[in-house]
């Protein structure tokens, strides 16, 4: 069952949230072929997380990860070996590519490979200027006096 939504009628009343919308048409589109190998997304903290993709058979130089434009990707390329021949191969080698898209201020912190299974761990670093911030109610008097003062250094700037 596919659903087509129309975010027509939200782009006239909102503005900045282009990409959010995006993320959204993107998420309804039809998703890659295969989800293999499989992966888990945890959240590990209040601003920590920690994505785990099963990869067995793979070594750290059949992997590569790749962060631009708040996309992170996950690629697997083996080197196919002939020295066996095989009666039955169960264990998959295929090339494989995940994609994940990342909020903002979602930074990679770090990778790592045990056990068949790849970490990757990242943090959300919201600036200090992004953060909510507390702001203090004056009286009459000091909200006139700072506007004179405001007033006074734009004069001083003329």
């Amino acid at each position: 069952m596919t659903a087509n939504s129309n975010f027509a009628p939200l782009f006239r009343s909102s503005v900045g949230f282009d990409r959010v919308f995006n993320l959204l048409e993107n998420a309804q589109r039809a998703r890659s072929i295969s989800d293999w190998p499989p992966y888990d997304i945890a959240k590990t903290g209040e601003d920590t997380y920690r994505i785990t993709v099963a990869v067995a058979g793979f070594s750290q130089d059949d992997l590569d990860l790749t962060y631009q434009s708040n996309l992170l990707t996950v690629t697997g390329k083996k080197e196919e070996s002939q020295q066996s021949e095989y009666l039955h191969r169960g264990i998959a080698g295929r090339p494989f590519e995940h994609r994940f898209e990342l909020a903002d201020h979602v930074r990679v912190t770090g990778a790592g490979l045990e056990n068949g299974l790849l970490s990757i761990e990242l943090i959300r670093e919201v600036p200090e200027a992004m953060k909510p911030r507390k702001i203090s109610i004056g009286t009459e008097e000091t909200v006139s006096a700072s506007k004179g003062v405001a007033k006074s250094k734009h004069q001083e700037a003329a």
